[in-house]
């Protein structure tokens, strides 16, 4: 069977192998996994954090854990504003919060916009090459991730200072990233931020919507951030049928998942687990499409093992509310049947998922398409691109299970392995008409 087959991604994944299969993605995401793949052979020991942008200041939790993970107040960090439109002041922002949390932090002058220091001479720099073997922990702002993989990994070669970052990872120290530092956690990841519906309707070019990304995560794991926000799961499903991932994680705003090996654990925040082991779709549709992909909802506190799929919920869940549609005592409460007109709207994933493993119903649907009718003009395959759009099916699948509890300060729930399907449809041309005939004035 060769490698590269789902069956046996899976089976290399579930035996603790992943690291040393080759990206998925072709080419591009096999030479971004190089630096991943150099990790993989030295047993990395390190964290990476995935933040998924609009940090606050005040998140004590996400920035005392990052100082926690390092080995706690004292630890020396370094902080790159490499991919931000003010790459200095933004830097010290971050550098500002972490010090708060006691960690000892330097910001670094990485960046194409600071004309005083050439890029590439910053990325050779004794000077800083040396602060980073000295640090713990490595911390990357929010602005254009193409700006951090071209600084640091030029022409696909791995720069001195990208290669200290990655022996202070191998070594045990973390290496954290907001936005668009979350981005280049994985070995490919989405270039800027590109519209969803247009990615569902087919626009994923290699080079133009996703590129090679730095691969701390290693090569099986794909992450996006801003997720639930921006209805993000729109073009997270594409790209991992593209470029082959099994597995993707999505992490909202203001939230931290962290990732050491194969445990995932939330440090704060929202997370959505992607798992397409058991996907699949019809290449006749002529559409994108997907059936029988598996969703999970991680909350703070929560814990995956991405090689056995098992999910540890934060410990006042696991003693509060346990949702299971297959046990006897399962009595859920909602019982109104929802449907969303805009599934990637904020926050509906994970209204729906939580609303469904507390529901009588076993399903819910909504739509996603561009009401302008998008890209397209009249006749052909230009007409029909813009009546497509795509019905989402979230339900209850072997296997699903929910928990939640008021201990934690608020009810939002864990939900583990639902199925999700996505369908390409027809929308109507144009969507509405008026009631009545317009009176002549």
């Amino acid at each position: 069977m060769p490698a590269s087959t789902p069956a046996r991604r899976r089976l290399l994944l579930c035996l603790g192998l992943a690291g040393l299969l080759g990206a998925p993605g072709g080419a591009l995401a096999q030479a971004s996994a190089a630096p991943a793949a150099a990790g993989a052979a030295a047993a990395v020991q390190g964290v990476a954090v995935a933040i998924g942008g609009a940090l606050r200041n005040e998140n004590e939790a996400v920035w005392r854990q990052l100082v926690q993970l390092s080995g706690g107040p004292g630890t020396t960090w370094v902080v790159l504003g490499t991919a931000s439109e003010s790459p200095q002041s933004s830097a010290d922002n971050a550098a500002r919060q972490l010090r708060q949390r006691g960690a000892v932090v330097h910001t670094l002058p990485v960046s194409p916009l600071l004309k005083e220091r050439p890029v590439a001479e910053a990325v050779r720099d004794p000077a800083l090459i040396a602060q980073v073997r000295a640090a713990r922990g490595v911390f990357f702002t929010g602005g254009s991730q193409d700006r951090i993989v071209a600084s640091l990994l030029p022409g696909g070669q791995a720069s001195p200072l990208l290669q200290a970052i990655w022996e202070l990872y191998r070594a045990g120290g973390v290496v954290a990233g907001t936005s668009a530092g979350a981005a280049i956690m994985s070995a490919t990841m989405f270039v800027d931020a590109p519209d969803v519906v247009g990615v569902l309707k087919g626009q994923l070019r290699e080079g133009h919507e996703f590129g090679r990304g730095l691969g701390f995560v290693g090569p099986a794991l794909l992450v996006d951030q801003h997720f639930l926000k921006r209805g993000r799961i729109g073009r997270l499903l594409p790209l991992m049928q593209r470029t082959g991932y099994m597995l993707g994680l999505g992490v909202e705003e203001d939230s931290a998942a962290a990732v050491r090996g194969t445990q995932v654990e939330m440090l704060g925040g929202q997370a959505v687990l992607v798992d397409l082991a058991e996907a699949r779709s019809d290449a006749a549709a002529g559409a994108f499409n997907l059936q029988g992909a598996r969703v999970s909802l991680l909350d703070a506190g929560d814990r995956l093992d991405l090689a056995t799929r098992r999910f540890t919920p934060v410990a006042h869940k696991a003693r509060g509310q346990v949702y299971d549609p297959a046990a006897p005592g399962y009595k859920p409460y909602n019982t109104l049947q929802p449907f969303d007109v805009d599934w990637l709207a904020n926050g509906v994933l994970a209204t729906r998922m939580g609303q469904l493993i507390d529901a009588s119903y076993t399903e819910v649907r909504g739509l996603s398409f561009d009401p302008r009718g998008g890209a397209g003009g009249a006749g052909g395959a230009g007409e029909a691109r813009a009546a497509l759009g795509f019905e989402w099916r979230l339900y209850k699948a072997p296997g699903s299970i929910g928990w939640t509890s008021p201990e934690g300060g608020d009810e939002d729930y864990s939900v583990h392995r639902l199925g999700l399907d996505v369908h390409p449809v027809r929308m109507a041309q144009p969507l509405h008409t008026p009631w009545a005939p317009v009176p002549a004035r």
